[in-house]
């Protein structure tokens, strides 16, 4: 029996990747455990707040004009510039030009965060952990269709060595630092923007 303890490396904006996968029009429509609104609301921050921190973003899509549609606009908006990359396999890291992509970042950690989540999202961060890799997924960046896939898909990737957390304290374990430059712009893509405002207040008052 190996008894050997794995210790934990952190994630940072030199050794982690963002994936998003699959984040379509048609498939927000049969999302069930989180609304539209909240939905898209923590991708966009997640994607912005890993722009800010200067992390690669991979972004892919399946079947977009066959079946699922195109990346909802709020989050292309959100990445002016980024290629996203159409695909026809399930699982994104069968497909060699986002496999490519991956490997290109030349880096170890990768945060996946797709639709579905027990499917798109869990599918490639088995592959990852497979490969050797650390794969996180944010939950909340996440989504599916019933309860049911909600928790096997949790468990399938917990059984596979998957970290599993929420979009927000990735990005805050990234940051690290709340004296850096890109806190008040991380604090503000998550929606957090108080942040920010103390600090002044607290300047302000020579604090």
């Amino acid at each position: 029996m190996n008894n050997q303890t794995h210790t934990y490396e952190r994630l940072t904006s030199e050794n982690a990747a963002l994936v998003l996968v699959d984040h379509q029009v048609g498939l927000m429509t049969g999302v069930r455990d989180y609304s539209t609104g909240e939905l898209k609301h923590n991708v966009v921050a997640l994607a912005k707040a890993a722009k800010a921190l200067k992390l690669p973003i991979i972004v892919t899509t399946t079947a977009r004009d066959s079946m699922w549609g195109p990346t909802f606009p709020e989050l292309v908006e959100a990445l002016p510039g980024i290629e996203i990359i159409d695909r026809s396999s399930v699982n994104a890291f069968d497909d060699a030009r986002v496999a490519h992509a991956i490997e290109a970042t030349d880096r170890k950690k990768l945060i996946f965060a797709g639709i579905s989540l027990e499917v798109c999202a869990a599918f490639p961060a088995i592959t990852a952990v497979g490969k050797g890799l650390d794969a996180y997924v944010a939950i909340d960046a996440s989504g599916t269709f019933s309860e049911t896939k909600r928790q096997v898909g949790l468990l399938r990737m917990l059984q596979a060595g998957v970290i599993l957390s929420d979009y927000a304290t990735l990005m805050v374990e990234i940051l690290k630092d709340n004296a850096r430059p890109e806190a008040g712009e991380v604090y503000g893509a998550m929606d957090m923007p108080w942040a920010k405002l103390v600090g002044q207040i607290a300047q302000a008052y020579g604090k």
